[in-house]
This record gives C-alpha cells, sequence and structure tokens, in this order.
C-alpha cells in the first residue's frame, strides 16, 4: 500500500519543464503540459468560454499491453473496477454522495493501452474537492482479499455477458490467433481462465497496482473554466506526496508472421456469420507515414462510399455491415476487415471479395482529388467534434495516452497533408500480405 504523504505547494518541487502553448495546427486552443517531480504529467486545457464546466480525467497507462506475464491477463480491467471502491480515508458512499449533491458525472474505461477515469462537473469553486478526492482515489486506493475475490466473480460475469455477443467473441478469436507473443494476444477483459484464477493472485494484484498505478504512469487532463495556476497549486498539493514506481515495462516482441492464419468458431445459438481479417500493422506514429497511409486507405477502400461497401452492402446485399478497424496503438496492432454475413454460404465470397480490393490498391494509385477529399473530412469531422470540454478531453485522452502530448494531434494532421496516393499504393504492398493475414469466421449453431 503506498502510503499518502501530504505535501505543500512549492515551486521548488515541480520539474523546471517549459509550459507549451499550441500555436498553430488543428487543435483550436492553447494547451499547457507541465510535470511534478514525482512524474505526474498535467496537461490543462483552460476554456473560459465553456462557463462553469470542467473535465476532469485522469490517465493511467495501464492496458491488456501491460500484462505480460502469462496468466495474469485481465488485471488493468480489475482495476477499473476496484478504483470505484473507495478508500480508508473517503468510503465510496461518500465519494457517491458528493458527485450526487455536485451533479456531476464520472466513469471509467480500459483499453489495450490505458485506463481512463473521468468526472465532468460544474463551478471553479469545486475544483479544489473533486482534485482532493481525485488524489485520494489513486493514492489511498484500498482493498483485502476478500474485496478482490468479490469482484472477481462479478467481472467473470461480465466476460461471459460479453462473450455472448458474437462479434466480441470473434474479435477475441482474431486477437488470440493473430498473435504469439504480444500481450495484445488478449483483450482487456483477459482470458477466462485468469479471471477465474485472479480470486488467488491477491499478492500479484498489488505488484500491479505498484508498478503501474504511480504517479510517472499517469496524465491528469483538465479541461474548461479553470485558472492554469490555481489547479497547478491544487494538484502539488493533493498529488505531492504520490511515490513514483520507476517501472519501466517492456512488452513481448511480436515476431513476423510467415503464414496464413485461419480460426473458426461455432456459436452456439443461431446469429448471422461473421468474417474478421486481420493484418500486423505498424503502431502509432507522428512522425512515419506508415499509419497515417493505412488510416487514408481505410477511409478510401472500405467506408460507406467505397466501391466495395456500395457492391456487397447495398447491391448485392451479402451483408449487413462491412468495416475497418485500423487501431492505433503504442506498439504494432492489427489492421482489421470485418462484416456481418447475412448467410454462411456466402462467407467464401465476401473473404474473396476483400482480398480483392485489397490487391486493387496494391496495383492501382488512388486519385489526387478522393484522397483530398478523405484528408479534409478527416479534418473538419475532429475539429466539429471539439464542441465541449468532455468532448474535448474525451478526443484527447486517446492522443495523450499515446504520446503524452497534445500537440501529437497537430502532427499527426501535418503527416496525413503529406501522404501521397504513392505513399498509400506501397504502405498496402507492405502490410496486406496474404502471409501476413489472420481470418477469423463465425457462424451460429443449427435451430434444435
Amino acid at each position: 500500500m503506498v502510503k499518502f504523504r501530504p505535501a505543500f505547494f512549492s515551486l521548488f518541487l515541480l520539474v523546471v519543464v517549459p509550459i507549451m502553448l499550441q500555436s498553430s495546427g488543428i487543435l483550436p486552443f492553447d494547451y499547457r503540459l507541465e510535470e511534478l517531480e514525482n512524474g505526474l504529467k498535467v496537461v490543462s486545457i483552460p476554456q473560459p468560454d465553456q462557463p462553469e464546466v470542467i473535465s476532469y480525467y485522469t490517465i493511467v497507462r495501464s492496458g491488456s499491453r501491460n500484462e505480460i506475464e502469462p496468466g495474469k491477463s485481465g488485471f488493468a480491467h480489475f482495476f477499473e473496477h476496484m478504483m470505484f471502491k473507495g478508500t480508508k480515508n473517503v468510503s465510496i458512499e461518500e465519494y457517491t454522495n458528493f458527485i450526487i449533491q455536485l451533479g456531476a458525472g464520472t466513469n471509467g474505461y480500459t483499453t489495450d493501452d490505458y485506463t481512463c477515469y473521468y468526472v465532468v462537473f460544474a463551478g471553479r469553486e469545486n475544483l479544489e474537492e473533486v482534485v482532493r478526492l481525485q488524489a485520494d482515489k489513486f493514492i489511498n486506493l484500498y482493498y483485502d482479499e476478500e474485496m478482490l475475490k468479490t469482484e472477481a466473480s462479478v467481472i467473470e460475469g461480465e466476460y461471459y455477458a460479453s462473450v455472448s455477443n458474437p462479434s466480441r467473441r470473434i474479435y477475441e478469436l482474431l486477437r488470440d490467433t493473430a498473435f504469439e507473443k504480444h500481450s495484445y494476444k488478449h483483450t482487456t477483459l483477459g482470458y477466462l481462465r485468469d479471471i477465474m484464477d485472479m480470486p488467488n493472485q491477491f499478492k500479484y494484484s498489488k505488484l500491479y497496482r505498484t508498478r503501474f498505478y504511480a504517479p510517472d504512469n499517469a496524465i491528469l487532463l483538465v479541461v474548461g473554466d479553470f485558472d492554469h495556476d490555481q489547479l497547478m497549486k491544487l494538484v502539488q498539493k493533493h498529488y505531492g506526496g504520490w511515490e513514483k514506481s520507476n517501472y519501466e515495462l517492456v512488452t513481448p516482441e511480436e515476431p513476423p508472421q510467415t503464414k496464413a492464419k485461419r480460426a473458426h468458431y461455432d456459436f452456439p445459438t443461431r446469429t448471422l456469420p461473421r468474417i474478421a481479417i486481420g493484418f500486423h500493422g505498424p503502431a502509432y506514429s507522428e512522425e512515419k507515414i506508415d499509419k497515417a497511409a493505412l488510416d487514408l486507405l481505410a477511409e478510401i477502400a472500405f467506408s460507406r462510399s467505397s466501391s466495395i461497401y456500395q457492391r456487397l452492402v447495398i447491391e448485392e446485399q451479402k451483408c449487413l455491415s462491412l468495416d475497418t478497424s485500423f487501431y492505433n496503438r503504442r506498439d504494432a496492432h492489427l489492421l482489421i476487415f470485418d462484416a456481418v454475413v447475412k448467410q454462411e454460404k456466402d462467407l467464401p465470397y465476401v473473404e474473396k471479395e476483400i482480398f480483392k480490393e485489397i490487391e486493387k490498391f496494391k496495383k492501382e494509385p488512388v486519385s489526387e482529388e478522393l484522397l483530398s477529399d478523405v484528408k479534409s473530412n478527416l479534418k473538419y469531422s475532429f475539429i466539429n467534434d471539439l464542441d465541449t470540454t468532455d468532448h474535448i478531453a474525451g478526443e484527447l485522452a486517446f492522443y495523450i495516452n499515446l504520446a503524452t502530448d497534445p500537440g501529437t494531434v497537430n502532427k499527426l494532421f501535418d503527416l496525413y497533408e503529406k501522404v501521397t496516393p504513392e505513399d498509400i499504393q506501397n504502405m498496402t504492398k507492405k502490410y496486406f500480405k496474404k502471409t501476413n493475414s489472420t481470418v477469423a469466421t463465425l457462424a451460429g449453431g443449427k435451430a434444435k
């Protein structure tokens, strides 16, 4: 258990890190980035034109990526649950009553790379109490072995509820088949066998918390109507005693895939068949052109206006849906094409058409005009989503997890502008090789 030591604000306790102001790029506002001596980063985005509303996000860089030991999956998600159980200082009842009286919204979610907790509330006068209570949650989190066992049962029930969804089941199958070594092999819920063993892993849970629920693995993102200097005084006062971990995560290196893989799951009840095709792709980068080019390819080749979507979904009506998921992740992840197919007999046809469409973009560069239109659409869609403090924080939390600095968004969109039709063609050839593919299919059980 990390002990909380009260700390008083002192300029000498702040690391000398320049405050960075956004001056040009897609982000339509200034931001500031500071770091405490214990490694806690604070991203501050004052929004005086959003009177009274403040969105307070805590980003912990803890996801399924961090679960590197065999048999220990699911703990990132476990801690998302436990962070809402109260501390020895503030019970969950006290915290809940405060949130209700404040009229605030609060929740959390877990991803492959990070877990995010947020409070959206009104009133500058409530900022200190929110900072105090959020700091207490992270510094003084308390649970015992019985609480772990109880929550493990809840998580097991959540797992069963999740995999009763055929789309989630096929996604789990695809990842487990495509990855050999990297911890992206399992989803954020983890493997069922590990969840069932979680009640026996109290000691490991404490180790996980020490490693990752530490200031040098966390970022505060605050957006709204507040004063930056006041915020930093409050953060130093309430988070200054949080002890850093100094743990450096080294994820297992995924070997190159050298032959095509396949997997099938017979769903126990009747459902529409599904197919998911994954290719190992690049990690997020604000400098290398690879992922940016592939993002644009996804919009051009498989969006609702694309030729294959129009053919398979609208004209031939073979598919109920056709989508792409080209994830931005801290390490190399999967580039996924997936479809819900109306009849099982059409699964091979849909698979063939997806591969055929990919081959087309290896041979034919996209048009300059279409590429320009897609770039503009991505840009203005992003800007239009930044209309409230919560939308700003929600959008930026994802990118801040990847690069710790919201300025990465400016660099990413600058990179999009540099992508040429030849870049897209080259990246298609580089990543979409048959030997680099994994095909997962799912079909429902027969009526009895």
